[in-house]
């Protein structure tokens, strides 16, 4: 069984959000490091860091928070994983959804490479939806 590594993003992110870690080290693939540039691009994340242990790279992720000491912590940002290994999603630029009316984000791979639905849609190009974020 393989790994699915944008699950595994998806979930470290959200996991050291939830519990209000201000850094997430992942493993550095060609798909993370594009996946993590949108993320800065957008606003997401603050900061990234390529770092090497004993050969291995890593992606050091600053995570951003809402710095209210009042009420309950809310988390800034969702994450959702719509495309997987076992079932893949494809659309074309039209039928591409638009997340809170076009405040989120999504995320897909196409054949000009991992970018944002803004973009596909300009572009004109449709692909596969790996997530959305809002």
């Amino acid at each position: 069984m393989g790994r699915d590594t944008i699950a595994e993003i998806i979930t470290s992110i959200r996991n050291a959000d939830m519990n209000r870690k201000g850094t997430v080290r992942i493993a550095s693939t060609n798909i993370t490091e594009n996946i993590v540039k949108i993320l800065l691009r957008e606003g997401f994340i603050q900061n990234v860091r390529k770092h090497r242990e004993n050969q291995i790279f890593f992606l050091v992720l600053t995570l951003q928070h809402r710095r209210n000491s009042k009420g309950r912590y809310r988390t800034v940002f969702n994450l959702k994983r719509i495309s997987r290994p076992g079932l893949r999603i494809y659309y074309n630029y039209q039928r591409i959804p638009r997340i809170l009316g076009g405040m989120g984000i999504v995320i897909l791979s196409t054949s000009q490479g991992i970018m944002t639905d803004r973009e596909a849609r300009l572009e004109r190009i449709g692909g596969e939806i790996l997530c959305y974020i809002w």
